[in-house]
């Protein structure tokens, strides 16, 4: 179907106007051409908002059931392909709302009654934000389960441990995926705390100041799934801050992905070969034949710049609004929908790929070998014979030094050589210095004993699976 340019515009706004939209500013104002994508939630809304007029007598009951058939009828067409969208008709409100006149006569007009534009898309953006988040906080789910996977194979595979990217102590590669597990845990949270103030309904606040038509705003809230309508109409047109928060949130959850990004693309490279990525998740060189580049977590750690961006657009876009509705507000819709694509693209790409994940595990315990990864432990050791921790600091301080001199792990040296540094030093000391001891001695809650490990690693299950 097709719609009129000009003429629809008039007809829907155009009564106030000597004259019809230039071309160029009618193309420059519209929305259609991205805010179209809402059209599952403008006629989920309209039909609770019809349903509610004919509660409280507006429309009959022959109106109401002529605007539900005509509403599905444009569902069909849109979602089949049949629908022309119209740049006239400046968004996707507008051409539903013509169409549906089309369709089906004075009805169809009949149905803005007690509305507004401002609080029909303020309703349309929270229903779909509301079903993206679902969406997303179900990929987040499928990636913690890959982490969880991923840590109950890996417990006990002995990996260095890192500060200042200097080896610090030895870990477990299980221990290492499980960190990462917490940071989607606190987005995955992060992200139903926010639903909440996403799950309220503007609905029935009309252009700023309601409406004196007797509504019933608590039956389209009920109807569409909302907690709760809006309390101040003022407010209820004009806030963003849910799309704020969002956007924040999301900033988040693409850093959380972006550092483990970093980590996967040095864990790839030659110089650490902690891991193998699978050749459907790289790319090669176009002139280097022995390339293997890590390119889904290169992408996910650029696009997190981009994500980031869009939070401080969507920041800039409102901070200097005066109440109520502006148009600047249609400036919201593109970041916050890149915003969406982006995470849910960023997190597919990562649920796919980390059950994926092989990790080298000779490499990473050859690593764990260099650096004097277990100098703490030996630190312990001492104190635990009585010497003051700031002494046994010193004292291994030393051997390490010796260790460098003479190219000799603290494991490798002799019990002589070690004793050399301090009298309460006796051949028990190497249970302490091999990595499997240093990792095992770590046997508290979210500590690094594999049997530690195991144990978070089936609280996060339980706690992911029972959603």
């Amino acid at each position: 179907m097709s719609q009129s340019t000009e003429s629809a515009t008039n007809q829907q706004w155009g009564g106030r106007f000597s004259e019809p939209t230039d071309a160029f500013v009618a193309r420059f104002t519209a929305s259609v051409d991205f805010d179209q994508r809402m059209y599952r939630q403008d006629i989920q809304g309209s039909v609770a908002h019809a349903k509610m007029l004919c509660h409280v007598g507006v429309l009959s009951a022959d109106e109401r059931d002529d605007i539900l058939r005509g509403l599905e009828e444009i569902r069909i067409e849109i979602e089949r392909g049949d629908f022309t969208w119209s740049v006239a008709l400046e968004d996707v409100h507008m051409n539903i709302e013509a169409a549906l006149t089309a369709k089906i006569g004075m009805a169809g007009k009949k149905l803005h009654t007690g509305r507004s534009r401002n609080d029909q898309v303020a309703t349309d953006i929270r229903l779909y934000l509301r079903d993206e988040i679902d969406i997303i906080a179900e990929e987040i789910s499928r990636l913690q389960m890959g982490f969880i996977a991923q840590a109950k194979a890996e417990n006990a595979t002995i990996m260095p441990g890192f500060t200042h990217l200097q080896t610090a102590q030895p870990v477990t590669f299980g221990h290492h995926i499980l960190a990462w597990n917490e940071m989607l845990q606190r987005d995955y949270e992060r992200l139903q705390d926010l639903r909440k103030r996403v799950n309220i309904s503007p609905l029935g606040a009309a252009a700023l100041a309601g409406t004196s038509y007797p509504i019933d705003r608590h039956m389209t809230s009920e109807l569409l799934g909302f907690d709760r309508p809006t309390e101040n109409s003022l407010d209820s047109v004009s806030d963003r801050d849910f799309a704020i928060e969002f956007c924040a949130a999301a900033s988040l959850i693409l850093m959380h992905l972006s550092r483990a990004s970093e980590e996967l693309i040095l864990w790839t490279s030659i110089q650490f070969d902690f891991i193998d990525l699978p050749d459907r998740f790289c790319t090669g060189s176009s002139i280097m034949p022995q390339k293997k580049n890590p390119d889904v977590p290169e992408l996910v750690r650029g696009k997190t710049g981009r994500v980031n961006g869009h939070l401080i657009c969507l920041l800039t876009l409102m901070k200097g609004q005066p109440l109520t509705y502006n148009k600047d507000n249609q400036e919201d819709k593109e970041p916050l929908f890149d915003t969406i694509d982006t995470v849910k693209g960023c997190l597919r790409a990562y649920a796919d790929m980390v059950p994926a994940l092989v990790p080298k595990r000779e490499q990473m315990r050859a690593a764990a070998l260099k650096g004097f990864a277990t100098a703490t432990d030996l630190a312990d050791y001492l104190v635990g014979k009585g010497l003051a921790f700031r002494d046994a600091h010193e004292v291994v301080g030393k051997s390490v030094a010796y260790g460098i001199s003479t190219g000799k792990d603290l494991s490798e040296m002799s019990l002589s050589e070690l004793q050399g540094f301090s009298d309460l030093i006796t051949d028990e000391v190497f249970d302490v210095l091999t990595l499997e001891g240093s990792v095992s001695a770590r046997d508290h809650i979210g500590g690094t004993a594999p049997k530690q490990v195991l144990a978070a690693a089936d609280r996060a299950y339980a706690l992911v699976s029972g959603r």
